[in-house]
């Protein structure tokens, strides 16, 4: 749908709807998709100002159409819109009708096997795969540094830029909130194979012309990195890792379960003390013998039906203390 003066504007809605496979033991944290390889996509479809009554039933209707999943409470990401910038095109070609993409992000710990047959739950790392800090030896670190050096040649503003958000001077820290910018660095270095599609050549030949990392249709990557940057800021004040975990959890699982969503290696006894401190679980008395070794005490979301606790819109989110 097109509209609004010579070149015309189109709206694209698009949801992002996340949640952790494969519990107790935290699982990995997965995006709900449709298609595959570079086709992989969001659910997502067009705004029809003329015939749909508002963004979110419209939304709620693709979502469900075309993976069979129903969300619960959903909330606006972000809207992008801006005229002429570099960045992840939601229309690309020749075709350069300015395009708004408005995303929408879902929790759920429903992740059932998707009823269509073109939807998957995807892991979110597979999109961004420099995201995930849990490794310290991981070989896509060095290659993504090489990478991004290349790029910022002599320029001290490129070079302080990709050492900023990559963390690659000695001592520099990484902050898991900035996936976006992150992202969006690579895009404008022609790390990324949206990059080239967008501007309509071919890829980068060499060993560090192409990033891993699963590309996706029209500017989703894009979407799902605000996302998971959403995901990951909300964690330190809002408890939503428990619209994500199991009804009942070990503490090693919750534990588990924010490291998936952070992609970071988290302190355990650290981790336990904040986790008491905030009065956000409670001992349900059973024990979890799925844990692989000794059982391991079962605990709950104490926000679920208690008056005055952490529903009442002032919860504490969960303390993330790395490793060192």
């Amino acid at each position: 749908m097109a509209f609004g003066g010579e070149h015309g504007v189109r709206i694209s809605l698009s949801a992002v709807v996340m949640a952790l496979r494969d519990p107790p033991r935290g699982g990995r944290l997965c995006v709900l998709t449709t298609g595959a390889g570079e086709a992989t996509a969001l659910p997502s479809g067009p705004f029809d100002p003329a015939h749909d009554r508002t963004f979110e039933l419209t939304l709620r209707a693709f979502v469900t159409a075309q993976t069979g999943f129903r969300p619960g409470f959903v909330e606006q990401l972000y809207t992008f819109g801006d005229a002429g910038r570099e960045s992840p095109r939601a229309a690309p070609g020749p075709d350069r009708a300015r395009e708004i993409s408005v995303g929408y992000l879902a929790l759920t710990r429903e992740a059932a096997t998707a009823d269509a047959a073109e939807a998957h739950w995807t892991p979110v790392l597979e999109a961004f795969p420099w995201e995930d800090r849990r490794d310290p030896k991981d070989p896509a670190r060095a290659l993504i540094a090489e990478a991004l050096r290349d790029w910022a040649g002599a320029d001290a503003r490129r070079l302080a830029r990709a050492e900023g958000l990559f963390a690659l001077a000695p001592g520099a820290r990484w902050n898991e909130e900035r996936v976006l910018e992150r992202y969006e660095l690579l895009y404008e270095a022609g790390l990324v194979p949206e990059a080239a599609r967008d501007a309509g050549r071919a890829a980068k030949a060499g060993p560090t012309a192409a990033l891993p990392g699963l590309a996706m249709a029209s500017d989703h990557r894009r979407i799902l990195a605000t996302g998971l940057g959403r995901l990951r800021s909300k964690l330190k004040y809002r408890p939503v890792l428990f619209e994500l975990a199991p009804e009942t959890f070990t503490l090693s699982g919750l534990q588990s379960a924010a490291e998936a969503v952070a992609g970071l290696p988290l302190h355990k006894q650290n981790f336990r003390r904040g986790v008491e401190r905030t009065g956000l679980v409670e001992a349900t008395g059973r024990l979890s013998a799925a844990t692989g070794g000794r059982p391991a005490e079962l605990f709950r979301f104490t926000g679920a039906d208690r008056e005055g606790g952490p529903n009442d819109g002032h919860a504490p989110g969960l303390a993330l203390p790395a490793q060192r």
